[in-house]
């Protein structure tokens, strides 16, 4: 299975890009001044400034996408709720099966009431306790 598609047109910039500078793999795409990575100081400043650009106030101000790893946590609690299999989501994340769910096992949300329907369609729900 393949991740989701991203945008076309931000693949086609930045492969331009990458195509431009002539970089090769293992080069950074963004480096510090000294031509190494870029001090964290930095990225959060660049991402301060772009969200607050094209934000409405209200949604600048919220918690939401506040930290560039907020995005990274979004997605990957929106793909483990939209109910795509956790071995699927921890290969596109990068990541083994067992550390996606050490840190997203409570992000299942709103999958019972489903998942539950799809137990008793098989015969497989058990009986509630006391029932009998």
């Amino acid at each position: 299975m393949t991740p989701p598609r991203r945008s076309p047109a931000a693949a086609r910039i930045l492969r331009q890009l990458i195509q431009d500078e002539r970089l090769r793999p293992g080069d950074l795409l963004f480096q510090g001044e000294t031509g190494g990575i870029l001090a964290g100081s930095v990225i959060r400043r660049a991402w301060r400034g772009a969200r607050k650009a094209v934000l409405p106030p209200h949604v600048f101000e919220s918690p939401t996408g506040r930290r560039v790893y907020d995005n990274r946590h979004t997605r990957l609690t929106k793909w483990l709720n939209d109910g795509i299999p956790p071995a699927q989501v921890a290969e596109w994340a990068g990541n083994s099966v067992a550390v996606l769910l050490a840190t997203y096992a409570r992000c299942g949300d709103g999958q019972l009431p489903d998942l539950k329907r799809r137990l008793e369609a098989a015969g497989d729900l058990p009986e509630a306790p006391g029932a009998g």
